[in-house]
């Protein structure tokens, strides 16, 4: 009531008539401790923000209360969730370091419509849907999806994904495609760091100010840019055809990680496709074949009855798997392992199951113990299908 009466105050128009200083008003969350419980000096739980920022930096401090701020909910603050979007400015710090290893360079004739290749329109698609995502967010004041959204790109879809599939490119010898790939990465950058910058103020304005990303040009103050521009639909079946790629990719390390095949080993696979996709994804075989460490010697549009068939959506990856793993023990092992996990689960269900243990045990208690059950159920779910994926490999193998 102050701020607007010593608002309406002080401010006036033209004519001297007293001007409402603002409409809206954002009532932010409590902050409390990790359990859920009020801090408070007597319960020893009381989380200085000052030593948050001197061990984590005030933008880690800042994108944290940001993308856990959810409307109508209590922020239950974690040094851990600190510690963690530390690590993602770092992400986005490396990103830069990685484009200036690179050459990456901001061109003034490049136009994000005009690009050619596919990993290109899959980048600009998403760099575009993330600008309208924040834009949205921002406009219905939800910080924490705004956080998300700008996260969600920075880390996955620029970091994870993109760079690594933008690498073969720029140890290549095709100077075109290397020049456009330079291009768009800066292109990218850039607009990540305006579009970080509400959440992220010191970092982003640090590497504005420092990077050889931007050239010569006249930067100024990265707080006084121009915001992004949402511009996506454009490339549409870019992100289509490259999301599939993607889609493939991670059911092949899901299924690698499931059977226990070394990282870096290579296995021999072969693509099961419809004839109409196999143009389209011929052309993403090269990263397919790389991130997801496969050597695909075929394509066919029949499954291989020897090997262990993984579906990625409309598409069918076939591992020979027999070279690289004892069948026989791997299924030993598994079976061992799941015996251990279905005597922890009886534990659980036995202490979950005590109505004194649940009437008693504090709420955060219980809420932890139901967690890893749920988690130790997940993984002897992912044990059980390994295990039927092999027996099913060694049947067809007799």
């Amino acid at each position: 009531a102050r701020m607007m009466m010593f608002g309406m105050h002080f401010m006036k128009d033209d004519a001297g008539r007293s001007m409402v200083p603002f409409k809206d008003v954002y009532i932010h969350a409590l902050v409390r401790d990790e359990h859920g419980q009020k801090m408070s000096k007597s319960k020893g739980n009381v989380i200085d923000p000052l030593e948050l920022i001197d061990q984590y930096g005030a933008d880690a401090l800042r994108f944290t209360l940001t993308a856990m701020a959810a409307q109508g909910r209590d922020v239950k603050l974690a040094t851990s969730r600190v510690e963690g979007y530390r690590n993602f400015t770092t992400k986005l710090w490396n990103a830069v370091r990685f484009a200036e290893m690179n050459e990456v360079c901001v061109r003034p004739d490049f136009h994000p419509d005009h690009v050619k290749l596919q990993v290109n329109g899959w980048i600009l698609e998403a760099l575009g849907q993330a600008v309208a995502d924040v834009d949205r967010a921002l406009k219905e004041y939800r910080f924490n999806d705004a956080a998300g959204a700008v996260y969600r790109f920075a880390w996955n879809q620029l970091c994870d994904w993109y760079l690594e599939m933008a690498k073969p490119y720029l140890n290549g010898d095709d100077e075109a495609q290397k020049a456009e790939i330079r291009a768009c990465l800066a292109h990218v950058i850039e607009t990540c760091l305006r579009l970080s910058h509400p959440f992220l103020p010191f970092i982003t304005e640090d590497i504005w100010q420092q990077t050889s990303l931007l050239g010569d040009q006249k930067r100024g103050w990265l707080a006084k840019a121009p915001w992004p521009e949402a511009r996506h639909g454009i490339h549409a079946n870019d992100h289509v055809m490259v999301g599939r790629a993607i889609e493939m990719i991670e059911a092949v390390r899901s299924t690698r990680v499931e059977l226990g095949i070394k990282p870096g080993a290579m296995v021999p696979a072969s693509l099961v496709l419809a004839q109409n996709d196999r143009d389209a994804v011929a052309s993403m075989l090269t990263f397919i074949s790389r991130l997801a460490r496969i050597d695909v010697l075929e394509v066919t549009d029949i499954p291989d009855a020897r090997a262990i068939n993984v579906v990625a959506g409309q598409a069918t990856i076939c591992l020979r798997v027999e070279e690289l793993l004892d069948l026989n023990a791997e299924i030993a092992k598994l079976a061992g392992d799941m015996e251990k996990l279905d005597k922890q689960i009886a534990g659980l269900d036995g202490k979950l199951a005590n109505q004194g243990f649940v009437a008693k045990a504090p709420e955060e208690v219980v809420v932890a113990e139901r967690t890893r059950r749920e988690e130790l159920a997940a993984k002897r779910s992912q044990l059980d299908d390994a295990s039927q994926r092999m027996k099913g490999l060694l049947a067809a193998q007799n």
